[in-house]
């Protein structure tokens, strides 16, 4: 329905060019509900204003229904308006003239027939609530009813689109809430509906697109929105990294861990020799965690048979119902070997003995042979041979 495309609109003043539009973009599809915000002298006015084309932009382009409108020619002004309705803060109405003739004036202007004029200008006042006063004059009515007149002469062409520039802003609250309810009406007719508002709680209450102007420059539009609402800035564009001055994984500029320059000081920081304890992750604990060795124990290497093995070791012993029989046994065991090595020890000492006495013998016998006396023994030894063969002889 409505597409803003880079819109910018300059006004020249005393103290200078202030950009009331700065570059704005986007869509309004039909038969959509949507609110313009923002603060005063922020561009939503000028916005309003290149839509019913009281303003013609400086740059960028406006379509309606796909018709480019920014630079239309003045002569289809007036063509263009006849498939708007516009509601204005002031009201705008014809003193001169009664409800009824003011709205008719409006139908006279699109050229309607005179006699479906008639009733066309009734159907509108019962839409608004006012067939009572149609013969009443503007300065009889309250500011509320005013307001609604005019946005029954905004609709007496049956526009697609709807355009309320502040149309609340002199009202008081329940008034405004019974406008804001005959806008809504009439979008739940088919008509686009464009409203320009500083009323919050409206808004809030409503709960339809908001696209919010700060400097001429959306910064925010979003559907189900409140007046309030935080405002997120946009993503900004990812810079052009093709030409930063450095690669990614292996660089040939730097050949050594020396050539990349940081701003940590390795000398420095182990001066401090900072314990691993005072370092923790999450929440500190009450006592300090104690240090570990940052040398790993060795592992045995186990192969998966001896794991097997051993496990069927245990579970054999587990499964055993006699315990006190294998402890028993092993203390026998241990008794018979005992009384073995003890049998053993006693005789190898009862050797030693024996060999010991022998040596000592020996020795004696040594010391009393000498070169005096073993003549001696010899001649005795032969004497004795004499005796013995002298007796044979008898």
């Amino acid at each position: 329905m409505i597409s803003f495309a880079d819109v910018h609109k300059t006004y020249q003043a005393k103290s200078g060019s202030v950009d009331a539009l700065n570059g704005i973009s986007f869509d309004i599809e039909d038969g959509e509900f949507v609110f313009i915000i923002g603060k005063s002298g922020s561009g939503k006015s000028t916005l309003m204003k290149c839509i019913t084309c009281e303003e013609t932009p400086d740059e960028g382009e406006v379509y309606i229904d796909d018709f480019c409108i920014s630079d239309m020619p003045r002569a289809l002004v007036p063509v263009l308006r006849r498939h708007i309705g516009m509601v204005y803060q002031d009201f705008r109405l014809i003193e001169s003239k009664t409800v009824s003739e003011n709205i008719a004036f409006a139908g006279e202007i699109v050229g309607i027939p005179k006699k479906n004029l008639n009733q066309i200008v009734q159907f509108m006042l019962n839409l608004v609530g006012l067939k009572d006063k149609a013969d009443a004059y503007p300065k009889e009515l309250s500011g509320g009813e005013q307001q609604r007149i005019a946005i029954a002469r905004a609709m007496v062409n049956n526009p697609k689109l709807m355009v309320a520039d502040e149309p609340t802003g002199n009202l008081d609250p329940e008034t405004s809430e019974n406008i804001m309810a005959i806008l809504q009406e009439i979008n739940r007719g088919g008509t686009t509906v464009v409203v320009c508002t500083h009323d919050s709680n409206l808004v809030d209450r409503m709960k339809k697109r908001v696209i919010q102007i700060e400097d001429g420059l959306i910064v925010r539009d979003k559907r189900d929105s409140m007046y309030n609402e935080e405002v997120t800035e946009a993503p900004k564009p990812i810079e052009n990294t093709s030409d930063v001055g450095f690669a990614f994984g292996d660089d040939p500029n730097f050949s050594h861990d020396s050539d990349y320059a940081d701003s940590f000081d390795d000398e420095e920081y182990a001066a401090k020799e900072t314990p691993l304890s005072d370092f923790f992750f999450g929440d500190s604990p009450v006592a300090p965690a104690p240090v570990v060795s940052a040398t790993p124990a060795p592992v045995e290497e186990t192969s998966v048979e001896e794991i097997l093995e051993e496990e069927s070791i245990d579970s054999i012993i587990e499964l055993t119902d006699e315990p006190e029989e294998d402890e028993t046994a092993e203390d026998v065991t241990e008794e018979t070997t005992s009384e073995i090595t003890e049998e053993e020890t006693r005789d190898e000492q009862e050797s030693q003995e024996e060999t010991a006495a022998a040596d000592v013998v020996a020795e004696e016998k040594s010391e009393e042979i000498t070169e005096d006396n073993w003549i001696e023994e010899i001649s005795l030894e032969e004497s004795d041979i004499d005796l013995d063969i002298q007796e044979d002889d008898e």
